[in-house]
């Protein structure tokens, strides 16, 4: 189908090397490589002169460095943020600190629903508790500079504070880790939530910018087309593990080592917790079955 999901691995730059990638965009990747985040973080500043600096990224004294000497001469205007996982937020403070620019963004970090009771959030070293933004933008809001534009987007679902930036002059969007060209998005409770994330995806397919720029990895192209594919991605998956309760499986280990053949052992956890989302959402839709809340250690039918 023409809507094929392939994904995009090649390397998008060497870590901590400012390159210019659009007229108004340049890119610095930290040195933070992982089965998560891939190559590293992805830092952009925006503008010339009065620039702005979008996911300022972990707070490695090198990748600060990085920043701060791609933007000597300039004047930093803001810093906006994505999201408040530690390889996005953290670098924000350092930054300010050096330049007196305001952050702003998203909200402090918050879960997308509360624990239930016993349930232990296994996310809470990945999440930046220290994130303290100037200016929380909500969707609509924009700040700007000589020859640019940011908009705030609301892209709940990665996590519930997730926004993504709209640049209008260049027909642009940095997705932070909504979508992203070099994999799929972990979608993990209870900071993150499926029935959140779809709706985020059907929200983008809606919309006319043709080039992401995300928080791993190099741009995804026809991003339209890209979104279609990762919506059909996502309901592909749900089928697979409404087959799997079909066919007798009840717990979410049993339905990862079913659907995840093969799959690199430092992302079985992340697999786990994205089936979890998955079966969070079913369950709340009437498609399977639990007794009590849903957890990762439940044992799932289907309804």
């Amino acid at each position: 189908m023409a809507d094929d999901l392939t994904f995009d691995t090649r390397p998008p730059a060497k870590a901590e090397e400012c390159v210019r990638v659009s007229p108004l965009v340049r890119r610095i990747v930290a040195n933070n490589p992982g089965p998560i985040t891939f190559t590293g973080t992805c830092s952009y500043i925006v503008g010339t002169g009065n620039v702005a600096i979008i996911d300022p990224g972990p707070d490695m004294p090198d990748h600060v460095e990085a920043i701060l000497h791609a933007v000597r001469g300039e004047t930093v205007t803001h810093i906006l943020v994505t999201h408040t996982h530690k390889d996005h937020s953290p670098a924000a403070a350092a930054i300010k600190a050096a330049t007196g620019a305001a952050i702003v963004g998203c909200a402090p970090h918050r879960s997308a629903r509360p624990l239930s009771t016993g349930e232990v959030n296994t996310l809470e070293a990945s999440s930046d508790k220290d994130y303290a933004p100037d200016r929380e933008l909500s969707e609509g809001d924009a700040v700007e500079g000589p020859g640019w534009t940011l908009e705030a987007l609301a892209t709940p679902g990665h996590m519930a504070n997730h926004l993504a930036f709209v640049l209008p002059e260049e027909k642009a969007l940095f997705s932070g880790d909504h979508v992203m060209a070099w994999s799929t998005t972990v979608v993990a409770p209870p900071d993150g939530s499926m029935s959140a994330f779809m709706a985020s995806l059907d929200k983008l397919r809606g919309r006319e910018e043709n080039l992401y720029w995300p928080g791993h990895g190099g741009p995804v192209q026809e991003p339209q087309r890209f979104v279609r594919a990762l919506i059909h991605h996502r309901r592909q998956r749900e089928a697979s593990i409404l087959n799997r309760l079909r066919a007798g499986d009840r717990t979410i280990p049993e339905i990862v080592a079913a659907i995840y053949q093969g799959l690199n052992p430092a992302l079985v956890g992340a697999a786990g917790l994205s089936v979890f989302a998955h079966l969070e959402d079913l369950v709340a839709r009437g498609q399977a079955t639990v007794e009590g809340l849903p957890a990762l250690d439940s044992e799932y039918r289907l309804a």
